[in-house]
């Protein structure tokens, strides 16, 4: 299995490379330099927008494609020395308001009616940029990797406006050539056009995409052709201050109240069209909202994803590098126990072919918790071969001191470096149904004898109806990546997935089937030590509702003593086996309505023979678009023998946000966690005086709930100002 799997996706690589044609290369829409001043109203009232090319006739993606959409689309395009324009006539289908959550920028795309724009601006069918609107104005943009996904945390400059009619909305936006990165001289984009409208529940794009693919999916992309080469890129410097003032309170016995008062630089330079250099002196991301809570019952370390702005551009060359359980650099390490002095980021397009991306970051030193500065840097290159895989290869380092020598105030067992090396290749065949990757990493610490391990590959088909991947890892016992996240080590897995569609001609159901999982994993002796199989039932309603049934076996060995409740701290013995069954619902309501709801269930076998109950529920309201109130609630009850008994925990979670306009925001969410024994607060106010310039105000309050007792409290005050020189 270890060589048969890369050896496929290499064979499957080389027959992409024979079929390379672009699919939907026929799909063409010619974009020329505006005749007038375009202003960004939402009114199609300029020379340029009449006598533009329209892109319509939109394909329908679902419920159904294999026919044109019944809501009409119109898209018009142009631009200037500074800008790219875009002009949407989204024509109502059916008559009704429009649907939407809140005017929040980067909302959820199945919750709104909406418009994107994808574009490929290499032509290499694997990177780039999206845009958009909900039909209340509120924004969408993101960066595009592996394909098809978008990573919504990016923010960039730009502008736009819609205005709404009784038969129509119109969505009319500048985007400036300097807020994205492309290749100079080139005259062809992959670009593509999607459609959500929830009154009737249609899903369409410009160009045709197969139902089984997201509508992003770069793979589908048409063709934006250029009159002439779009515009050099002119010096292109942003500098983006901030000033925080701020108080931290502890307020448990004898606490006592810190004063800061701060500020620091981020800088954006970019290298030419396609390349961009991001520098930071004194970072803060207290603006950053605070991870959600989850009840944890599990025996491994769990995974937050990074939400701090600096490490999110270009960020999938450094983070997607791996599987999502084994990542040789995961960026939340750096700055997690000291504050970052300063960091430089490279990263982009070198051209057609290759990407790069290159980071350096300088902790402080930390005398009260024994931590000498540290220096954290990782090199990532990435190689396009065939028509829409690569090959890439990183180098990731913690190094203590690195620019100065240590002071020897090193905590026991913190080793002077950790470092990995390690090549994959990620195969993406040109019409996308054949997906896969193949790695290997090596790591060298200066804290133990010999360096480590680590491979896996997984191959994956998706059709019409039938879907399968298999999935292989392995990682050694002293394998070790203290800047990445491998919450276990010495094990080798095999995890494959098998799963049909049906797609009936029925008015309420669009799509149903089953799925196969099972995941196993054993020790560095091939003794199996867990075996987690389920079998499940989806079914997707044409309302956009979905519901899930499952029923599973597992069997776990422990290998380490393990509490099963996470909570009172007793623990079953290393080496004990436990076998259970049970089984699930999940069920999700049509997002259309003003009211949502969803729900899961489980019941079944758990630890020591015990059982394990657990009901999930999340219920929203929305005053559409300014006021959204949802509440989270999860309930756990274990049944275990002495000494743990019978224990019941709860996870509630109300969150309300309030959009009065696309600029200003403000949420507010309330989390109870009884297994942590903490209750959390957090507030935050958020002006977007100017595009991509910010005034935060964020208010964060814990307590213990029993007896109710203050901990600690903090409120700050960030100011930002994005200037381009």
């Amino acid at each position: 299995m270890k060589k048969l799997i890369p050896l496929v996706l290499l064979i499957i690589g080389i027959q992409s490379a024979v079929n390379a044609q672009k699919i939907n290369s026929s799909y063409r829409l010619h974009i020329s330099r505006t005749v007038d001043p375009i202003t960004v109203d939402g009114v199609m009232d300029e020379l340029t927008w009449k006598g533009a090319e329209a892109a319509d006739n939109f394909f329908m993606i679902t419920p159904m494609d294999t026919s044109f959409s019944k809501v009409q689309t119109e898209v018009r395009m142009a631009y200037d020395d500074k800008n790219l324009y875009i002009l949407v006539i989204n024509h109502h289908a059916v008559e009704g308001p429009y649907m939407v959550e809140s005017l929040r920028r980067d909302f959820s795309f199945g919750k709104n009616d909406n418009f994107l724009l994808f574009m490929d601006p290499f032509e290499d069918q694997m990177n780039g940029f999206s845009f958009g609107v909900n039909a209340a104005g509120a924004q969408w943009d993101g960066i595009m990797y592996d394909g098809g996904k978008v990573d919504l945390s990016w923010d960039n400059k730009w502008i736009s406006k819609v205005k709404n009619y009784d038969d129509r909305w119109i969505f009319e936006a500048a985007i400036p050539f300097k807020s994205i990165r492309y290749k100079a001289g080139i005259k062809e984009w992959g670009i593509n056009f999607s459609r959500m409208d929830l009154k009737t529940t249609e899903k369409s794009g410009w160009a045709p995409v197969p139902r089984q693919f997201p509508s992003a999916s770069l793979a589908y992309t048409g063709v934006l052709v250029w009159d002439n080469s779009p515009p050099s890129s002119a010096p292109n410097i942003s500098l983006i201050p901030y000033g925080l003032g701020g108080m931290r309170q502890s307020r448990g016995e004898g606490g006592s109240s810190s004063y800061r008062y701060d500020y620091g630089l981020d800088a954006k330079i970019g290298l030419g069209s396609a390349l961009n250099l991001d520098m930071t002196i004194n970072p803060d991301f207290s603006q950053v909202e605070v991870d959600r809570q989850v009840t944890n019952l599990d025996r491994f370390e769990l995974f937050f994803p990074e939400r701090r702005q600096f490490f999110l551009e270009n960020g999938d060359l450094f983070a997607n590098f791996g599987y999502e359980t084994i990542r040789p650099f995961f960026s939340r390490r750096i700055g997690l126990n000291a504050p970052i002095q300063a960091g430089a980021r490279l990263s982009g397009k070198i051209n057609q072919d290759w990407r790069i991306g290159a980071m350096s970051m300088q902790t402080a030193q930390v005398e009260e918790k024994e931590l000498d500065s540290q220096n954290f840097s990782v090199i990532s290159l990435q190689r396009r071969v065939f028509a829409r895989s690569n090959i890439g290869a990183i180098f990731v380092n913690r190094q203590v001191g690195m620019f100065r020598p240590p002071s020897n105030l090193g905590k026991v067992g913190l080793a002077d470096y950790d470092r990995n090396v390690g090549m994959e290749f990620n195969l993406a065949s040109s019409n996308n149904h054949w997906t896969g990757k193949a790695f290997v990493l090596k790591s060298f610490n200066s804290g133990q004898d010999g360096s480590g391990l680590a491979y896996a590959a997984n191959l994956r088909y998706t059709s019409g109806n039938l879907y399968w991947n298999m999935q292989q890892e392995y990682v050694s016992e002293n394998y070790s990546a203290e800047v990445g996240f491998v919450p276990r080590k010495g094990f080798t897995k095999i995890h494959p997935t098998v799963g049909y569609l049906f797609f009936p001609k029925s008015r309420k159901v669009l799509s149903h089937g089953p799925e196969f999982n099972s995941r196993r994993f054993f020790d560095t002796e091939l003794n199996q030590t867990d075996n987690e199989s389920w079998l499940s039932y989806r079914v997707r309603f044409r309302s956009q509702s979905n519901l899930v049934v499952w029923g599973g076996r597992d069997y776990i060995k422990l290998l380490a003593p393990f509490d099963p409740t996470n909570f009172l701290g007793d623990t079953l013995a290393k080496g004990t086996e436990h076998r259970w069954y049970a089984w699930g619902t999940e069920y999700t309501s049509k997002p259309q309505s003003i009211f949502t709801y969803a729900f899961s269930t489980r019941y079944g076998g758990y630890f020591a023979s015990g059982n394990r109950y657990n009901a999930m529920g999340e219920i929203g309201y929305r005053l559409q678009p300014y006021f959204s109130l949802s509440l989270n609630a999860n309930y756990n009850e274990i049944h275990l023998p002495e000494p743990w008994s019978v224990t019941r925990f709860w996870l509630i979670g109300p969150r309300f946000d309030v959009t009065m306009t696309n600029t200003f925001f403000l949420t507010a969410f309330f989390q109870y966690n009884e297994q942590r024994e903490n209750i959390n607060m957090n507030t935050r106010l958020q002006w977007r005086f100017k595009p991509a310039s910010d005034i935060f105000l964020v208010f964060t309050d814990n307590y213990l709930p029993a007896p109710f007792q203050a901990k600690d409290r903090s409120i700050a005050l960030k100011f930002t100002y994005w200037w381009n020189i």
